[in-house]
């Protein structure tokens, strides 16, 4: 019931703040459809389409693996423009329903640079659900969401996210990850030539001073994949170390329990260096299931077009047991991943498989003081000591425009997506 007056009275805002003609939607809120048929397919449609998505922060929306999966799904649209431009993209618009302790807040969202101040000291100690709920604060209510509807039309004005096709809402992960996996690191190491060591006759142009800047979605992405990659790991609600394979070559050991997953970024181009060949190969030989490989691969690239069926037939042959290792998502992740979009897709998948088998092989510390038969828990290398306790709040609405028709550009400026209120504020 106060999550929608709280809807109503956004939208409200909203309209009379843009030019929308009278009788449009402003936003979408999730919670009109959730018992109705198709509601995945149209939840799906407006994250794929909204201009802002509004998180209603609370204790209750971040322990909802539901909510996880909004965010997760839009933040892959922010992710993708980012690369496009090299630029931060920020269209999360985050509203206090309930404080929530800076503690128990994931990655994803402490992240966010938001300032809640702006909108009142009482809206900061009592968040909305105290304001709307005790009438003495009604001026400071009124103030809040005002100033909560201006910063969303802002946002979507100045941001200008494009549509991007649904993704299938029931397969994505949550960005709020699992319980339990607070802290989690997971490395991004990437085996890749610099533009000063590339093999004869190679172009310079998807290259540049460390394998770090190696960037293979040219010129679509203007950012490296490393870095791209970094911003799909920590949307999981990881944090990430980053490396090339040349600096991490002689460190291998598996014969030491991991100390975290890792996602090793390949360029096929690299088995022309016939030293990183042989460091390739040999690190195939050492079983390190917790290290999955991702083999970007850009067909509009005419010199990797020209040598697809060498250089790939050459990467079989030097990492036969990491090519056909793994789950399907992972067995196709180092077969070749032909652009960002599907390495959005695909890379989640991955990023499971290495920390499941992290989880299988890393070293088991048994709990001060306990005996051997109480169920030991992981902690130490990986920072895993006690598990996370999350926060849930009601997402605002997306895009108007885009609410009302799922067909449509995305470029109106209401257009709010307010994510998932997970009947918590009813």
């Amino acid at each position: 019931m106060w999550v929608e007056r709280l809807f109503r009275d956004l939208c409200s805002h909203v309209m009379a703040l843009t030019d929308l003609p009278a009788g449009s939607d402003a936003g979408f809120m999730d919670r009109e459809i959730r018992s109705g048929e198709g509601w995945s397919e149209r939840l799906a449609a407006a994250l794929a389409t909204c201009r802002v998505f509004v998180p209603l922060f609370s204790p209750r929306y971040f322990a909802s693996e539901m909510c996880g999966k909004e965010w997760f799904a839009f933040s892959q649209r922010l992710i993708q423009k980012s690369a496009i431009t090299n630029e931060s993209a920020d269209a999360i618009v985050p509203a206090l329903w309930v404080p929530v302790p800076p503690a128990q807040l994931p990655g994803p969202a402490e992240r966010l640079q938001f300032n809640h101040n702006t909108f009142g000291e009482r809206y900061v100690t009592d968040g909305l659900y105290g304001l709307i709920k005790l009438r003495g604060y009604a001026e400071q209510y009124e103030r809040a969401v005002y100033e909560l509807a201006k910063r969303i039309v802002s946002v979507a004005e100045t941001v200008r996210l494009a549509s991007t096709r649904p993704v299938d809402y029931r397969g994505i992960p949550s960005a709020f990850g699992t319980p339990g996996n607070a802290g989690r690191t997971l490395q991004v190491t990437v085996a890749a030539s610099s533009r000063h060591d590339l093999p004869e006759g190679r172009s310079p142009e998807y290259y540049g001073d460390s394998a770090l800047e190696w960037n293979p979605y040219h010129p679509v992405s203007q950012k490296p994949i490393a870095y791209v990659a970094e911003d799909l790991v920590r949307s999981l609600n990881y944090r990430t170390t980053m490396a090339t394979f040349d600096d991490e070559a002689g460190h291998f050991d598996s014969k030491q329990p991991p100390t975290r997953p890792e996602i090793l970024i390949v360029d096929r181009w690299v088995v022309e260096d016939e030293h990183r060949r042989q460091r390739l190969a040999a690190f195939d030989q050492e079983s390190r299931p917790w290290i999955n490989v991702v083999v970007p691969w850009n067909r509009y690239d005419h010199q990797s077009r020209a040598k697809e069926d060498e250089l790939t037939r050459r990467l079989e042959e030097t990492l036969p047991v990491k090519m056909g290792q793994g789950r399907a998502a992972c067995r196709a992740a180092a077969n070749g991943v032909a652009n960002m979009e599907t390495l959005g897709q695909i890379l989640p998948q991955v990023v499971e498989a290495a920390a499941q088998q992290f989880l299988r092989h890393a070293q088991v510390y048994l709990p001060a003081g306990s005996t051997h038969t109480e169920r030991p828990r992981l902690i130490g290398p990986m920072g895993m000591n006690e598990p996370f306790t999350p926060a849930p709040s009601v997402p605002f609405p997306p895009d108007a425009q885009r609410a009302r028709t799922a067909s449509n550009d995305g470029n109106d400026a209401d257009d709010i997506d307010r994510g998932d209120a997970d009947d918590s504020e009813s």
